[in-house]
């Protein structure tokens, strides 16, 4: 039963993990496509967006799925769960959490085109703080990782479709 419980899991720490990651892609998205955009409703250049991340908690089923493991007989005494061995199998991290997106603060990069028509008085454009070329290795990462994530989750599905047939 402890091996099933790590394929939930692994299904459910893969589910976050993909959430976290096309937050990620979104956020990146809205930096290329706002690349070159001078004017905001708030004023001033774009902000390049971040996505924060912080630990997950585990997932109500986990935890009713651990609750039942130890209420389970067994037909040999060695084979009962104790609160050590439990404890022991538990994993500390259970997925990620988006906790926010946020502003990056640093400067705008400042671009001398007079004829520009949000330029200042010596021709300056202050451009979003945004960097292409780590935009797109953001994209490309957060790409990874959710792909990464899909082939884990079908690789828990396709060992339990396995356990099931025999």
């Amino acid at each position: 039963m402890s091996d099933v419980k790590g394929l939930f899991t692994a299904i459910d720490v893969s589910a976050t993990g993909m959430h976290a990651q096309r937050a990620k892609m979104n956020a990146t998205a809205d930096n290329i496509a706002n690349a070159e955009t001078t004017r905001t409703e708030e004023g001033g250049p774009y902000k390049r967006k971040q996505v924060l991340l912080k630990p997950g908690t585990k997932s109500e089923f986990i935890e009713l799925l651990g609750k039942e493991i130890l209420r389970l007989r067994r037909t040999k005494e060695a084979h009962i769960d104790n609160e050590e061995t439990v404890q022991k199998r538990q994993n500390p991290f259970q997925g990620v959490i988006v906790e926010g997106i946020h502003e990056d603060d640093s400067p705008p990069r400042l671009v001398y085109d007079p004829s520009h028509p949000d330029s200042d008085e010596n021709g300056f454009v202050a451009m979003p703080n945004i960097n292409i070329v780590t935009e797109m290795v953001s994209m490309i990462t957060a790409t990874r990782a959710y792909e990464a994530n899909v082939t884990v989750m079908n690789a828990s599905k396709n060992m339990m479709m396995s356990a099931l047939d025999i």
